[in-house]
């Protein structure tokens, strides 16, 4: 064999790793820590205030080192989980995902109980070496509901960590991801003052920055540590690289997207003006927007000229790939520590409970909207931008998906696609529009926003057949991994949704669960917490989806009945919407009476009035969507007969009509068997 037979191949040569690329994560970790303090150093915003007690340097000064490692913790717990749960191969890739999640974890739960002492350090202006320091931060965590907070969070790391040494598989990793995501839910609860103005577009654009920087940072991280390219190259197999990387890829775009979008309005809410970026807050956000932008390019870079070319096997090009990935990883780093330096900033809108505030103001934590119009329920505007975020990224995947589809020469009824867009529309203006800013005062414009959210939209959505276009648009996995397909197929097809889509199941879901919420303390949990809001739209959306997928969706789950069992299933749900709304009709108590009872509106009808608009509201509009449901069954019962009267005559056709002639031989059997009974005297 020559020299040149045993010099290693192209994919040979590139199965590992340069070994600068190990300093990628301390390069990071310092480039973040550097950056919080330098960024601090210029707002002064970690100096001693005078007037307010000093709980020392050390605590001001570390308390945003320990935030920025802690964050940083987090999204690699985070952004693991979700990559071993939807992209990694299973196996040694997948389980080195988790591995790398367990390992952070536990620096995830060390590092916000240290973060937890130097908050409350920093709120009570006491050192953690003072004798009653002990005693006062139990009190804290016990006893005073930012407390629990911290606390909770503290808590939800810590089951995370438990869960990621426990699972070894996709399911558990996804469900361990939720418990993460909601540790994050918690703590973007905590980033913005309980009695100031834009309280829930705050917490809306806050947990969606977090939770989007998490899985941008901690899946490139990820990436890197489980060293899943040398891997893979070892085996020949370069293509399975590409693909997870382009899997991320697609994940990276929509983080960038949410992390962006979700900055500018945090930013918004703390400024006032354009003059304002002349503020140590404005110019420490002229320098995030600078970084994103480089993000932004070296992302463009990523997804545009290196994902395309990984899978041929050119050494170069996976070099190319890790360079980037190190510079990202560095920027992602900088970004970190500027936003740390940001939220201790003081930004030029005080971040302040309301001053001398109106009694709405301190039930709700936004002023009193102007009396509703007809007109003002489309010019009024109460921004959520979670749920804005995920109706924007729902229609465009499904347009996506469609397009998908007409390239490769398949073709998707356009009813459909018009049905989905239409039902997007209305959820944007039902969670962000009048309903959202009216509901959250009167009875009556709530029970419009669920009876629409609940009702018209997932009908709409239903028609629009997501599922059946998901399976037939994204292309099946041979890896082994989890994609959107096989999660969402799987969860069909499992015993839990095979349940929750029986017709009486579903049916008792939809309508049941109204009772349940509305005469339960549900109800005012919805009202006074993002949290328990989030879930109402989530559960009465997909209640309504699943229920309308009985009668008259095309997607896979439910094991529909016959058309009249689907009427009588239908009339029955109609009948307890008639009374559920008699019941708030005749009722002589306030719903939550601690809500609406408390706004001291100076227009429109009492809360108790208001309230028996509600049930009027629910009985009415709860019966227009149920009729139109019952004349689309109707017509697809027609329709169905109509397609078995053709099926019958075109085998009458083809056979001469032998289903006929077999049962004119029965009926000559019968006749024959009675004479031969009768005998010959005829009886």
């Amino acid at each position: 064999m020559t020299a040149a037979d045993t010099s290693p191949t192209p994919l040979e040569a590139d199965s590992t790793r340069p070994r600068w690329l190990t300093a990628a994560g301390p390069v990071a970790v310092v480039v973040a820590i550097s950056s919080v303090l330098g960024a601090g150093i210029f707002s002064g915003a970690f100096a001693a205030l005078a007037g307010f007690a000093d709980p020392g340097a050390g605590v001001r000064w570390g308390l945003p080192v320990v935030t920025v490692l802690t964050e940083i913790a987090a999204a690699v717990t985070f952004g693991a989980l979700v990559l071993s749960a939807t992209v990694l191969p299973p196996r040694d890739p997948a389980r080195r995902g988790l591995d790398a999640a367990a390992t952070a974890s536990i620096a995830w739960v060390a590092l916000a109980v240290l973060q937890f002492v130097l908050r409350y350090a920093i709120i009570s202006g006491s050192a953690p070496t003072d004798a009653t320091f002990g005693d006062q931060l139990m009190t804290f965590a016990w006893d005073i509901s930012l407390g629990r907070s911290y606390l909770l969070v503290v808590g939800l790391a810590s089951l995370t960590s438990v869960l990621a040494f426990a699972v070894r598989g996709a399911t558990g990793a996804l469900w361990t991801a939720v418990a993460a995501a909601g540790a994050l839910a918690v703590q973007a609860n905590t980033g913005h003052a309980a009695g100031a103005a834009s309280h829930e577009l705050a917490i809306s654009s806050m947990f969606l920055h977090l939770a989007g920087a998490a899985l941008w940072i901690g899946g490139l991280a990820t990436i890197a540590v489980v060293r899943l390219r040398g891997e893979l190259a070892q085996d020949g197999k370069r293509s399975a690289f590409a693909a997870v990387v382009a899997r991320y890829s697609s994940i990276a775009l929509w983080c960038y997207l949410a992390v962006a979008a979700s900055g500018m309005v945090n930013a918004s809410i703390r400024m006032a003006d354009l003059g304002d970026l002349g503020t140590d807050y404005g110019v420490l956000v002229i320098a995030k927007i600078m970084l994103m932008v480089v993000l932004g390019a070296v992302g463009y870079l990523h997804r545009n000229r290196v994902v395309a070319l990984l899978g041929d096997a050119q050494a170069h090009v996976g070099r190319l790939f890790w360079r980037l990935a190190v510079v990202e990883l560095a920027i992602m780093g900088a970004v970190s520590g500027v936003a740390v330096a940001l939220g201790s900033t003081a930004p030029p809108v005080p971040d302040t409970p309301f001053e001398d505030p109106t009694a709405a103001e301190l039930v709700t934590g936004h002023p009193l909207p102007v009396e509703p119009t007809f007109w003002r329920w489309f010019t009024e505007w109460r921004w959520d931008l979670l749920f804005g975020f995920l109706c924007v990224a729902g229609l465009v995947t499904y347009v996506r998906w469609v397009r998908r589809l007409a390239k490769r020469g398949d073709q998707w009824p356009v009813g459909r696609t018009i049905s989905w867009c239409s039902g997007m529309v209305i959820m944007f203006w039902v969670t962000s529009g009048g309903p959202a800013q009216y509901g959250h005062v009167l009875f009556s414009a709530h029970m419009i926003q669920h009876m629409i959210m609940a009702m018209v939209a997932p009908i709409l959505l239903a028609l629009g057949a997501p599922i059946t276009l998901l399976v037939r648009a994204v292309p099946v996995r041979h890896d082994g991994s989890r994609g959107p397909r096989e999660w969402v197929l799987a969860i069909v097809t499992s015993r839990w949704g095979r349940f929750f889509a029986n017709p009486i199941v579903a049916a008792a879901n939809f309508a049941g669960s109204m009772i349940i919420f509305y005469f339960t303390p549900v109800f005012g949990w919805a009202l006074t917490t993002y949290i328990g809001h989030v879930a109402m739209v989530v559960h009465f959306t997909v209640a309504g989806y699943m229920f309308v997928n009985v009668l008259v969706g095309v997607d896979p789950g439910p094991q529909r009945p016959p058309y009249p069992q689907r009427l009588l299933l239908l009339f029955a749900t109609m009948a307890f919407h008639a009374f559920f709304g008699v019941t708030l009709t005749s009722m002589e108590t306030l719903l939550v009476p601690e809500w609406f009872g408390l706004l001291g509106r100076p227009w429109g009808p009492s809360a108790l009035v208001d309230q028996r608009y509600g049930g009027e509201i629910a009985w009415g509009i709860g019966e227009l969507p149920t009729l139109a449901l019952a004349v689309v069954v109707a017509v697809m019962w027609t329709r169905s007969d109509e397609r078995e009267a053709r099926r019958r005559d075109r085998r009458a056709d083809r056979d001469g009509d032998g289903e006929l002639e077999e049962y004119n031989a029965m009926l000559a059997a019968m006749a024959e068997r009675d004479e031969r009974l009768r005998g010959p005297s005829g009886r």
